[in-house]
């Protein structure tokens, strides 16, 4: 395995316009960027989504019974509510705030549905298959440049225990979730049994800084200079092994 680099660069790409339906993102991010080989392009959730057409008018949600009894506990629009659960594959929890897990088994709150830097009326949806999602983008790059780079699509999440949203990954390609240490030894000869490190959540964390929040406009992240390490794609717990999840539906609670 490969030691970690001394430095790397992160780059927002500069000057994309507000992107629209049937943009091609790939295409306007390498004419503001010259891309290397092996370079990682982290691209937030909301723009990709946008580009694809992932997104709904709340002009054109139809109320449930449940979303308007969630919405009076919450305060928010029971539209929006509407479009978390019509997003959500299962709720676990409903207030102070809605937290549910999607189709690609990410859980967050309200499902990742998004009213920022979008018209009105309009709410944005995660892509449903995310690591389709980078896929695509990695193939249309190589189309379009020739060029191998590795892909993550971001998204802004909170933590258990801690305030403040960070950058997580919900999509990556190219490269593995998770740098696997287990083998591997410290620097005392020790095995190393538990160590698994969350490589993609952590360039997402770093991605997301660049990219900033509110009106920064920099939705698009370049990290040059990262090398290739080994591992897995387990980055979600599965339920048998998520304490929190049992907690939140009962199942831990030993009665």
């Amino acid at each position: 395995m490969k030691r970690a680099p001394e430095s790397i660069r992160v780059t927002g790409v500069p000057g994309l316009p507000l992107i629209r339906e049937g943009d091609d993102l790939p295409g306007l991010i390498l004419a503001r960027i010259d891309l290397e080989d092996g370079d990682i392009i982290c691209i937030a959730s909301s723009v990709y989504s946008k580009a694809r057409g992932y997104t709904r008018n709340l002009s054109d949600i139809a109320v449930s019974g449940r979303a308007s009894r969630i919405a009076g506990r919450t305060g928010e629009d029971p539209r929006f509510i509407q479009a978390v659960l019509d997003a959500s594959q299962e709720v676990l929890l409903e207030y102070p705030f809605v937290l549910s897990e999607v189709s690609c088994g990410h859980i967050g709150v309200r499902a990742g549905v998004d009213q920022s830097n979008v018209e009105d009326d309009t709410v944005i949806l995660l892509p449903p298959d995310p690591m389709a999602a980078a896929q695509d983008v990695r193939d249309r790059v190589k189309e379009l440049s020739g060029k191998e780079v590795r892909v993550i699509i971001t998204d802004t999440c909170g933590r258990s225990f801690r305030r403040g949203q960070t950058g997580h990954a919900i999509g990556w390609s190219g490269m593995t979730a998770i740098r696997d240490f287990r083998g591997d030894t410290d620097l005392f000869g020790h095995v190393l049994k538990i160590t698994e490190e969350a490589v993609v959540d952590e360039l997402a964390g770093m991605a997301n800084f660049v990219m900033g929040e509110s009106h920064a406009g920099i939705p698009v992240v370049v990290i040059h200079g990262c090398p290739e390490w080994k591992g897995h794609d387990n980055l979600y717990f599965n339920p048998d092994e998520d304490l929190f999840r049992k907690m939140l539906t009962g199942q831990g609670s030993g009665k």
